[in-house]
């Protein structure tokens, strides 16, 4: 398994001992977590079984965030899962039911978009529990 466990504000706070220690938090012994570039991946095509992310990819510098989807796509086995849960909207992505029909398109088998938000993305509140780390 390989990995990022990014913490702080700024990507420069990388800290691969913060790493390893949330990981030996969580029980997780096959893990390895290297500096990386989610635009280009430094990995062959169909290297992981699954791939996660988690309110990441609308922080990466860019415009086109579904190139960016495919290039995560390029890593993923066939038959493999990714789930993303992330900030979707329009100006960010574009058009996401166009994006799974291309995906379908393509010859991915089950794909499936949906929506958690309720209209708001979190109360103040909770935004300023997700930046506490440590």
């Amino acid at each position: 398994m390989v990995g990022i466990d990014r913490w702080g504000k700024e990507y420069a706070s990388f800290s691969l001992p913060l790493c390893e220690k949330n990981a030996a938090a969580e029980g997780v012994k096959n893990a390895s977590f290297r500096r990386g570039n989610a635009v280009k991946l430094d990995f062959p095509d169909e290297s992981f079984d699954a791939v996660t992310s988690n309110y990441v990819y609308h922080n990466i510098t860019g415009k086109d965030k579904q190139a960016l989807l495919l290039e995560t796509l390029r890593v993923l086995k066939k038959g493999g899962t990714f789930a993303i849960h992330d900030l979707m909207s329009p100006r960010r992505y574009g058009d996401m039911q166009e994006f799974v029909q291309k995906l379908r398109d393509m010859g991915y088998e089950r794909v499936e978009l949906i929506d958690t938000t309720d209209g708001s993305f979190m109360t103040p509140k909770e935004a300023g529990r997700l930046m506490l780390c440590g």
